[in-house]
């Protein structure tokens, strides 16, 4: 096995323990980096619905409660007034989503799903609890979402929702007697839950792990060209060169040349051994040729 080959063997080993590793690692940077950033994005939706309700709270329902005697105006309440403000958004971006899923509500588009209901339940089990986040597969593919309780904590919020009877009557008549009652305060009646999709910000990691990788792999490849190189023409050359002449010399032939012994690196001192050596191996076969 030549030098060449053993030399190429250990850097090709290298890089590709090298490659693995920094693929490994890079992939995983990547994929928490995307999952962070559609953390952020639900957060951002979460904190954008939550302000709607807030402002409806303060500033829309005091101007329109006086006229709940006459009509409902769902837009004064803060779950519904949030969820058109989301929905709003998704005419853009529908695979985002936000629900205020409840057990028992009185809108039924609010109702909760299979897995929501496990969400809010898992609240209602453990009060310590004050956000879930996780992933799930939808029909659209994989999807984080992060998950906020709905407690009662507003005393006023059980007008519309202790019994029918003491309910505005404008609201029975939309949405009947028989949803949305039986609420007690500081319960946990739902959650906010806002959807976001991973399957962009994944593609996206996946797209930058695999030019990160190439790019790797191209650089490796010139070094490995550049490498050989100047493995050929610094060190495998001379010493075939040497190898030869030395060859010749172990048969009597003095006639080859010396090698060049300009610069301080180690080709340059084995060739001037050689050259030493050459000169006297010389001299000692003409005394011993001398009579």
């Amino acid at each position: 096995m030549g030098l060449r080959l053993k030399f190429n063997l250990v850097l090709v080993v290298v890089f590709c323990a090298g490659f693995a590793a920094s693929g490994l690692i890079s992939r995983q940077l990547l994929q928490e980096n995307a999952r962070d950033e559609v953390v952020r994005n639900a957060r951002l939706m979460m904190e954008a619905a939550s302000s709607v309700r807030t402002y409806t709270v303060d500033q829309i329902r005091p101007h329109l409660i006086k006229q709940m005697d006459e009509v409902f105006l769902p837009q004064t309440v803060p779950a519904y007034a949030a969820t058109e403000a989301i929905n709003e958004l998704r005419k853009k971006y529908p695979d985002y989503s936000y629900k205020e899923a409840t057990l028992n509500p009185t809108n039924p588009r609010d109702r909760t799903a299979d897995w929501e209901a496990d969400i809010v339940n898992q609240f209602r089990a453990h009060a310590d609890i004050k956000e879930v986040v996780s992933e799930r597969l939808s029909a659209t593919g994989r999807t984080l979402f992060i998950a906020k309780p709905i407690q009662i904590s507003n005393a006023a919020c059980l007008q519309c929702h202790t019994t029918a009877a003491m309910a505005p009557p404008t609201m029975v008549k939309i949405y009947g007697e028989a949803n949305g009652f039986g609420w007690k305060h500081n319960e946990i009646v739902g959650a906010q839950v806002v959807t976001v999709p991973m399957e962009l910000p994944l593609r996206n990691a996946e797209r930058a792990l695999t030019a990160f990788m190439a790019s790797l792999a191209a650089v490796f490849a010139v070094v490995f060209v550049v490498l050989n190189i100047m493995l050929s023409w610094l060190i495998i050359r001379p010493i075939r060169k040497m190898s030869e002449a030395a060859n010749k010399i172990s048969t009597g032939d003095f006639d080859q040349p010396e090698f060049g012994e300009r610069g301080r690196d180690e080709m340059a001192v084995l060739g001037g051994s050689f050259n030493r050596m050459r000169r006297s191996l010389e001299k000692a076969m003409q005394m011993i040729g001398e009579p």
